[in-house]
């Protein structure tokens, strides 16, 4: 069994950036777990739609931090905002 995601990210949960256009992406979060050589927490992730669409990856927890701006879900055909980070201002560029 995996250990527990940090800061309210979930196994399972959808994530988006926020970005517009051809820059927007939803990530379904597939686990966490630590670099072998260095012991950096990982994120391993698969693209569900956007630029992200079709591709597996991973990356340090720091680095999914500044990419994701919050949770969605699938209502139908559109991803809208939910959970926790739904009600969450946006953060200042």
């Amino acid at each position: 069994m995996s250990p527990p995601l940090p800061l309210d990210l979930r196994a399972g949960a959808y994530y988006s950036n926020g970005a517009y256009g051809r820059s927007w992406g939803v990530r379904q979060v597939i686990g966490y777990g630590h670099d072998a050589q260095t012991g950096a927490e990982i994120i391993h992730f698969k693209g569900i739609a956007g630029v992200c669409r079709r591709k597996d990856g991973q990356c340090s927890l720091g680095e999914f931090h500044k990419w994701v701006r919050y949770e969605v879900a699938l209502n139908e055909n559109s991803w809208q905002r939910s959970g926790a980070m739904a009600d969450s201002p946006e953060p200042e560029s």
